[in-house]
């Protein structure tokens, strides 16, 4: 069985992490004294007092692992999430032995140099076999072997869903033996997993089978017997997990208050409310488009020429766009198509070949030049370097209607590039498409995440095959 070999498994990395603990300590002795130096000078501690300090270093460190997860299951836990967990408890290891060392028990002698090194030592070579393993056993899954076998209860949209994120990934060795439901007949098949029978042969199934884990995949209406099929689940002894028929609604880390002992989950999990967040993320535009607009003011000045000898009329093109909680702003932009009324240019987007851009335009268009002037829209407020791209008021009442989770976008502050346009959605694309990428970017917002956007902006960003 699959939980037999995962404790084996789990033995086996706690000794293999020890290991890795104590020869991490010495790489980092023989480093500093025999490769940066000479070897070990008058004063300086021998290498079995270093040894020796194994006996708090091992133990301990172990007991933070465990503390950090280290040792959870991570079949479907990315790779640079399982080397975060690693960074995070030998971060906190590497604290807890300094303070102990030199400030508790005051032993000054130990090198920081070589704790230093021990530190880089155990989370490269820690991160570097685990990486190694995860590849390993996902080419084993991928095979057929180390298998996960389960039993969906619940025939819903979050079983269809399920079922093909798992055919989808069979590196993560997880294999649907079959599916219990009221509603749909036995025999019926989705993606080769059949409906076996209804949801009272719950109790037949569990003793006959060795099944490893049981996802209850109900629809909404049969949520009244969740209760009861937990209950059975939990007396069979299999791991159980709870996979909800509304993720349309629930994002996709969502987040729960307790109230009094009371779970309160919130529907909507937004980073940038935080005010912590807030701060830094201004503080980041501001400096950002200060050094935006110094760096651009020559392609500006060359663009401001090009617009003005190109067609008469105003330089800057302003029109309104819908921005942070459904609030209306003027966003600037490089006039790129022959001046028109108000009305006109209300009436629809633009399109392929259309005769009302000029020949300056044109080229501002695909290059994105266009939008430059933006940067003094980040600089007031109205817009962020990196969010959900602002739309016009007419089409934003429309898509309200027509696109579910529309307007979960006017929860931050619209940007100059975004998740959805890096990822190619931009001009003639999917509106719906785009959208599941704003609210992605809405929900798991990050320092680092803008950075990586603002790379691949430079880099993917800027010619634009759908600009008309």
């Amino acid at each position: 069985m699959i939980k037999d070999n995962q404790k084996v498994f789990n033995r086996l990395m706690v000794f293999i992490d020890a290991v890795i603990t104590a020869f991490s300590l010495i790489l980092a002795y023989l480093v500093k004294f025999y490769v940066f130096n000479d070897g070990p000078g008058p004063g300086v501690l021998p290498l079995s007092e270093y040894v020796m300090l194994l006996i708090f270093i091992v133990p301990t460190y172990l007991l933070i692992y465990y503390a950090c997860s280290v040792y959870a299951p991570k079949r479907t836990v990315r790779r640079r999430f399982e080397v975060y967990g690693i960074v995070k408890a030998n971060t906190i290891g590497i604290v807890v032995l300094i303070v102990v060392l030199y400030m508790i028990i005051k032993e000054i002698n130990f090198s920081r140099s070589v704790m230093a090194l021990f530190y880089i030592f155990n989370v490269g070579i820690t991160s570097w076999l685990r990486l190694v393993l995860r590849k390993g056993l996902r080419t084993m899954r991928s095979k057929g072997y180390n298998l996960k076998h389960m039993l969906l209860v619940g025939y819903s949209r979050a079983t269809e869903e399920y079922i093909d994120r798992l055919k989808d990934n069979p590196q993560w060795g997880y294999v649907a033996c079959g599916i219990l439901d009221d509603h749909v007949p036995a025999g019926t098949l989705y993606k080769g997993v059949k409906v076996l029978g209804t949801l009272g042969n719950l109790e037949i199934i569990l003793p006959e089978n060795k099944l490893d884990e049981i996802a209850i995949t109900l629809p909404l209406k049969d949520y009244d017997n969740l209760e009861e099929i937990v209950h059975t689940c939990e007396k069979s002894g299999v791991h159980t997990k709870f996979i909800p028929d509304y993720n349309s609604m629930i994002p996709s880390r969502p987040y729960t208050e307790d109230l009094m002992g009371l779970p309160v989950i919130n529907i909507r999990y937004v980073p940038l409310t935080n005010t912590g967040n807030i701060i830094i993320k201004r503080v980041i535009d501001i400096v950002g488009s200060l050094v935006g607009i110094i760096i651009t003011s020559p392609i500006m000045l060359i663009s401001a020429i090009a617009v003005k000898c190109s067609s008469p009329g105003p330089i800057i093109f302003q029109q309104e766009r819908i921005g942070l909680h459904n609030k209306s702003f003027q966003m600037y932009k490089f006039r790129s198509m022959e001046q028109q009324s108000p009305g006109d240019e209300k009436k629809a987007w633009t399109v392929k070949n259309d005769p009302r851009v000029t020949r300056a335009g044109r080229i501002l268009r695909k290059t994105s030049l266009d939008e430059l002037p933006q940067l003094f829209n980040i600089l007031k407020g109205d817009m962020s370097l990196v969010g959900p791209r602002p739309e016009r008021p007419l089409f934003v009442e429309k898509f309200r209607e027509e696109i579910p989770r529309y307007m979960v976008k006017h929860q931050v502050r619209p940007g100059l590039t975004g998740w959805a346009q890096v990822n190619g959605l931009r001009g003639d694309t999917s509106i719906k498409k785009r959208i599941e990428y704003d609210i992605y970017y809405i929900e798991n917002w990050t320092l680092g995440l803008d950075i990586k956007i603002i790379f691949m902006t430079f880099f993917t960003g800027f010619v634009n095959k759908n600009a008309y």
